[in-house]
């Protein structure tokens, strides 16, 4: 078994902030937190993508509607899906995002 302390945080768009807890063959785990008022800017990535808010609430982009996920709710994006996220709400969001196959950098922030 491997074990990993969470990695050092990753400003991969201004205010919202990437760490890296754990990568295997198959998956990869990211905490994240999203300052009020930031954007996760539209993107789209052929990973998976499974999360888990645990603090806050964060307004999902979608290309044809927004999705509001709260504390204590979780998440699945489909492969290839276009998404963004806005944390329109008073306190940071915080949350985990698993994604497989691994993804282990930020790459939409180039997008």
């Amino acid at each position: 078994m491997d074990h990993e302390a969470i990695g050092a945080e990753t400003e991969a768009v201004p205010d919202v902030n990437l760490a890296q807890m754990a990568a295997g063959e198959e998956m990869s785990v990211q905490h994240f937190h999203i300052e009020p008022g930031a954007t996760v800017p539209a993107h789209d990535h052929h990973y998976e993508q499974a999360g888990f808010i645990y603090q806050g609430e964060l307004t999902f982009l979608l290309a044809d509607s927004e999705v509001i996920v709260s504390a204590g709710e979780s998440y699945v994006l489909a492969g290839d899906e276009r998404h963004g996220a806005e944390n329109r709400g008073d306190v940071p969001v915080h949350g985990v995002d698993i994604f497989a196959p691994p993804r282990t950098d930020p790459d939409w922030a180039d997008d």
